[in-house]
């Protein structure tokens, strides 16, 4: 099995969910959609619909279309005041990441199109070194990579579809430490796992303004298995060690509409079916009596619901400015939220450009601020948590190349 410090030095990616959707999911995955707060479905119309709608690729300019992204991610620390004692009160470390993207559309093959997605659609970093956080999460990281090949049919000018296949390759490290509340407990797990799913895309354009678009990305269950290293009470033990974590269904309806020649308006709704995440189980081999990391705990998380806008002003024939404003739901409920993802409401703002350096290629920047809320727990099942999270907040820079051959 692979580290996760292995990987990111390998192919300098690390990827972080916890601030830039709900969850760990991170809707950003180029130019375009991080400057449209990832309301880039029925308006995609670069190389990167290959990922956010290949049903669009249909009615792309027949040539190869090639894009190649890079996102710089910062995630600010979050401060925890709980409100038993003071002495409980915990800071989390500050983030900073690199995640590229690639993209390709290919020329028409019989009416048919091809697309091929590399993308980094889910992830999470949390590290907490205060000693109450620490007991529970000193470490919670999930790094993923996703391929995606599509295929693309469109009858006429009017409907288009799509459907291809996800190959997700995870690589994921739990660590805690209670020796810093006088409890000789500790845990340390790696392990990364391939898993596949499926994805399907349809696009409708009643009148040439108009394109009304719904995606779909299938569930995947990852299931990570390797060792572990525990400390129960003193004894030091390593054991095998599994547990399953879900990346969720994602269902996206979008309507996109050219207000003028040179402005459109894209309005998106999704759902992340994160209700699936029901708990966080580890299974230990063999299993030792009153090992307090064995018992399953608790999620119960809810579906979340995302509201996005996304505008694209042509300037000039070679300059598009974008923007972007969305609103995302926290799945997470006070009674089970943890230091490893204290997750919270987002409020996100974003801006962007794509300049047309020729009639072959272009370059693009975009810039997203994520705002969460103040979260206040005052209900937890586990007593973990009984305070208030405040402070988070994402910046996420992307620059980008498309290239027509």
């Amino acid at each position: 099995m692979k580290k996760a410090i292995s990987v990111l030095a390998l192919t300098s990616i690390l990827t972080a969910g916890s601030a830039m959707a709900s969850g760990w999911r991170i809707p950003e995955q180029s130019v375009d959609s991080t400057a449209k707060v990832g309301a880039n479905v029925a308006s995609a119309s670069r190389g990167d619909s290959a990922y956010y709608n290949p049903a669009n690729m249909a009615w792309m300019s027949d040539t190869l279309h090639v894009e190649m992204d890079a996102s710089y991610i910062y995630l600010s620390p979050i401060k925890y005041e709980d409100s038993r004692s003071s002495s409980y009160n915990s800071e989390s470390e500050p983030e900073h990441f690199l995640c590229p993207t690639a993209f390709m559309v290919s020329p028409s093959l019989g009416g048919a199109r091809i697309g091929f997605a590399l993308v980094e659609p889910f992830g999470l970093s949390k590290r907490w070194e205060d000693r109450y956080a620490k007991a529970f999460a000193e470490e919670f990281s999930l790094v993923t990579i996703e391929a995606n090949p599509t295929v693309a049919y469109g009858f006429g000018k009017m409907v288009s579809v799509a459907a291809g296949v996800r190959m997700l390759y995870a690589d994921a490290t739990v660590k805690s430490d209670a020796s810093g509340i006088g409890r000789p407990l500790s845990r340390q797990m790696e392990g990364d796992t391939v898993e596949w799913g499926w994805n399907a895309a349809v696009s409708v354009k009643p009148v040439d303004k108009l394109n009304i678009s719904a995606t779909y990305r299938s569930h995947i269950d990852m299931e990570f298995e390797d060792k572990a290293k525990l400390n129960l009470m003193g004894t030091r033990m390593t054991l095998d060690a599994e547990v399953s974590v879900p990346a969720p269904a994602v269902f996206a309806l979008s309507v996109a509409y050219d207000v003028l020649d040179n402005l459109n308006v894209e309005l998106t709704w999704d759902r992340t079916f994160w209700s699936k995440y029901e708990s966080l189980d580890f299974n230990f081999s063999p299993a030792i009596p009153g090992n307090p990391y064995e018992a399953p705990v608790a999620k119960d998380w809810d579906d979340a619901d995302a509201f996005r806008i996304g505008l694209t002003y042509g300037v000039t024939k070679q300059l598009d400015l974008m923007a972007g404003f969305g609103y995302d739901n926290t799945p997470a409920i006070d009674e089970t939220i943890g230091f490893e993802l204290p997750d919270s409401n987002a409020w996100l703002y974003s801006i962007g450009a794509q300049y047309k350096l020729n009639e072959k290629m272009d370059i693009g920047f975009a810039m997203l601020y994520d705002y969460k809320e103040t979260r206040k727990v005052e209900v937890n099942a586990t007593d973990t948590v009984y305070g208030e999270f405040t402070d988070a907040s994402a910046i996420l820079v992307t620059v980008g190349l498309n290239y027509r051959f």
